[in-house]
């Protein structure tokens, strides 16, 4: 390859990457530019003093050679040895409630020029501690995370070294730090004082695994609600530990076909309502069984009837999360505070039908 203008000063050498499987450095486009590395260098960094004539010259080299900035080596040379990167760790990629959260962080993250790195949580413990070490290993800037440790505090040293942290959807135990979470007793309550006034007294609860925070959230704010209405909960069915839509539409199957099945369900779960709505479908009594769900679910509005929703506020809690995150880069040392996002009903049908 050869150089394609010729510099100030005589031509350039041809220039040759000799591993066509090598990533070309800033040394091979000096030399097909025909210029210095350091000119090379300040034009990738977009730095002044530089002519139009060379920087157009040194850009045409590296489109040319396919050549990138490593930014790996750029930050060990900036004075604040920041990456430009966050963590951002996630109940599940696939789950829209963290698909939305995910873009809302990311969409303010680049108005920064910052990478988030995104892993799935899965709810797995171990699984938890692996994806932060990684993201740390990778010295991000900043970690945003869903957790389901009994403890963060494996953490402590790393708020210690001045890495911020902003927990999101379940609060944190073992540290300090800002926490974005939604309001999950109220929004539960909420849901069943719904079921309530229409009539319905027989409600059944189709909840998470009883260890993650979320879930316990919601359990409570349900049977307290239930007690303010002076319903007894001894014999209404509380079913939890229903991880995916199969679990909750195999759940709901049996508990309908039971000697006295329920005239209402409240689904703690968007996954687990999904699985709620399959079951009563097959069963043929989406028309007769009430069903309210805890966060929303694509084409909720769209079935016949619609269901009947305690919306959370995903981008909300994203945005918020990122806003924090940003702030405590930019030096905010106050004290950790949390952050409640309301939730909303949101009446579609499904969840208004009075019992039979």
């Amino acid at each position: 390859m050869t150089s394609m203008s010729e510099p100030e000063g005589g031509a350039a050498a041809p220039v040759a990457v000799a591993d066509p499987r090598a990533r070309p450095t800033m040394k091979n486009v000096a030399a097909l530019a025909g210029v210095g590395i350091k000119t090379v260098s300040r034009v990738i960094n977009g730095e002044p003093n530089v002519s139009a004539v060379t920087t157009a010259r040194v850009r045409a080299a590296a489109d040319s050679l396919d050549f990138h900035p490593d930014l790996h080596a750029r930050n060990l040379r900036r004075a604040d040895g920041r990456s430009s990167t966050l963590g951002l760790l996630v109940g599940s990629v696939g789950n829209p409630f963290s698909g939305a959260m995910h873009r809302a962080i990311e969409d303010l993250a680049n108005t920064r020029g910052v990478a988030v790195f995104a892993s799935s949580l899965d709810d797995d413990p171990d699984r938890e501690e692996v994806a932060v070490s990684a993201f740390l290993r990778r010295r991000v800037d900043g970690l945003i995370l869903t957790t389901v440790s009994k403890s963060q505090g494996y953490l402590l040293p790393e708020l210690r070294r001045g890495t911020p942290l902003v927990f999101v959807d379940r609060e944190p135990a073992g540290v300090e730090a800002d926490v974005v979470v939604s309001d999950n007793a109220a929004g539960a309550a909420a849901a069943t004082r719904h079921l309530l006034s229409s009539g319905h007294r027989r409600i059944a609860f189709l909840g998470d695994r009883t260890d993650i925070q979320t879930a316990q959230e919601r359990r409570r704010g349900f049977l307290e609600e239930l007690g303010r209405a002076g319903v007894a909960t001894a014999d209404i069915p509380v079913i939890t530990g229903l991880h995916d839509e199969d679990a909750a539409n195999r759940a709901l199957i049996a508990l309908l076909e039971s000697e006295h099945p329920p005239t209402a369900v409240f689904s703690s779960q968007n996954l687990i309502t999904i699985g709620a709505v399959r079951g009563l479908r097959e069963l043929g009594l989406h028309r007769t069984i009430a069903l309210v769900g805890f966060d929303d679910v694509p084409l909720a509005d769209l079935l016949e009837p619609g269901i009947t929703v305690v919306a959370q506020n995903p981008s909300e809690i994203g945005r918020l999360a990122a806003e924090r995150i940003f702030a405590r880069l930019d030096g905010d040392r106050s004290a950790g505070r949390t952050y409640v996002v309301p939730t909303e009903l949101i009446t579609r049908g499904s969840g208004e039908m009075r019992p039979k």
